[in-house]
């Protein structure tokens, strides 16, 4: 009984006594002065105040083709010439588009006068100059259903298109008239690109096993194994090639270079591990193909970092705390990247330094408490004189390299799914519809 009677009296002598303290507070006194955050500002917001730098830029040259992938520097345009404001000239249905389950993962490939698609089933097309299409091929297993699978990547040399599958197929076409040469199980998903090199193609399989085969029939020369690992982007990097080594990337952010030709380690490093604070995801796959720069490997993850590696020991030169969500670029003393933050990021290509970095579209629809999908962003590329990307909210966007600027932009109708890609003044992309779009 006390103890129910001081509970209902002492409650309001003690609210008496908090307000009687309360009056006897002295006013806060505010200070007179800047007032500065308790954390350092972050390295973007610093760069943003600090303005841009000189860039000492490739000439423009007019290339007929883009073949394969542009991380081995055989195979690069490090600026292809292209008008300062390019518009669409022409569209071309290329088969099935993006769906719940199925995706484009392939980007275009420009040889032999003709442009090459591979669309979300497994449907090989070549579409002429003049926006025709001149064959298609059909690569669906008989035993596998339309929607079984999704994603590949392609690669030309010699008058022969190489076409890796979702299906856990590795087919070689003859590159006019679309007819099967040959064609080779991989025991897993074959959804990376592959590259060709000396007669030998390599390729990344199920995002943890490195395959080298005979171009000519599809012969096992040696494989190597990554370490395994589930929380993978759809579509592997490209292998890339150096004078003596080949080097894969694999799901797991492991990066391992091996002889060209007997297939024996000469390195292994990593590129696993996120930015500290801010992180938009932890998915440590390597989401875009290494970039072959002189004697330095230029690499990214999904979840916050990229780094330059010695090509010839693998040893860390350094590391910037920007995911890369597609291959990187080199141009001059720069590296760009589109990052994991949405954004367009310059790095100084000698200590990953950032020089400027340049917000792109977030969300497709971006409402309080309501955030729709973020938006897609492919590339970037240099291509007259000028940094593009292009984007699944339905445009191509034109930077200026030197700060980040916009100066271009033009719209990609159904939205782009794939990189740009840039021969013969001709810029191409694919749509999520399932278009090839060009550009001049």
């Amino acid at each position: 009984m006390v103890t129910r009677l001081f509970s209902r009296v002492g409650l309001p002598i003690a609210a008496l006594a908090l307000t009687a303290l309360a009056a006897c507070e002295e006013p806060e006194q505010i200070l007179p002065g800047e007032r500065e955050d308790i954390r350092p500002a972050s390295d973007l917001e610093t760069v943003a105040k600090s303005g841009s730098q000189p860039i000492s830029l490739p000439s423009q040259s007019a290339n007929a083709s883009w073949p394969q992938s542009p991380g081995t520097p055989a195979f690069r345009t490090s600026n292809a010439s292209l008008r300062a404001t390019p518009q669409r000239i022409w569209s071309a249905s290329i088969g099935d588009g993006d769906s719940r389950k199925q995706r484009i993962t392939a980007d275009p490939v420009v040889a032999g006068g003709l442009v090459y698609t591979l669309d979300a089933g497994a449907t090989v097309s070549a579409v002429t100059p003049q926006g025709q299409v001149a064959w298609s091929t059909n690569l669906i297993p008989a035993t596998d259903g339309d929607a079984d699978a999704t994603g590949g990547g392609m690669a030309y040399s010699g008058g022969v298109l190489y076409v890796s599958s979702g299906f856990g197929r590795l087919t070689a076409l003859d590159a006019k008239t679309g007819a099967i040469r040959w064609q080779k199980r991989l025991n897993a998903t074959g959804s990376g690109a592959p590259l060709v090199s000396n007669g030998l193609l390599y390729l990344v399989a199920g995002d943890e096993t490195g395959w080298t085969v005979d171009t000519k029939d599809g012969r096992i020369q040696w494989q190597i194994e990554g370490t395994p690992s589930v929380g993978n982007v759809l579509g592997a990097p490209a292998p890339v090639v150096t004078s003596d080594l080949a080097v894969f990337a694999f799901g797991s952010g492991d990066i391992a270079a091996t002889f060209k030709r007997g297939g024996i380690s000469r390195w292994n490093a990593s590129v696993a591990g996120g930015r500290r604070g801010r992180a938009t995801a932890r998915i440590v796959d390597v989401t875009g193909s290494p970039m072959v720069v002189g004697d330095t490997i230029f690499i990214g993850n999904h979840s916050g970092r990229t780094v330059a590696f010695d090509a010839g020991t693998g040893e860390r030169r350094w590391t910037a705390d920007e995911g890369a969500v597609d291959t990187v670029w080199p141009a001059g003393n720069s590296i760009f990247l589109i990052s994991d933050r949405s954004q367009l990021v310059r790095l100084n290509s000698a200590d990953g330094s950032v020089i400027w970095a340049q917000d792109l579209p977030g969300f497709v629809k971006d409402k309080p408490n309501r955030r729709g999908p973020i938006v897609a962003h492919y590339g970037p590329i240099l291509a007259g004189g000028r940094i593009v990307i292009a984007s699944n909210d339905g445009f191509l966007r034109f930077f200026n390299p030197v700060n980040g600027a916009l100066v271009h932009q033009v719209e990609v109708p159904g939205g782009a799914t794939t990189a740009p890609v840039v021969a013969g003044q001709t810029l191409y992309v694919v749509s999520t519809k399932g278009d090839l779009h060009a550009f001049r």
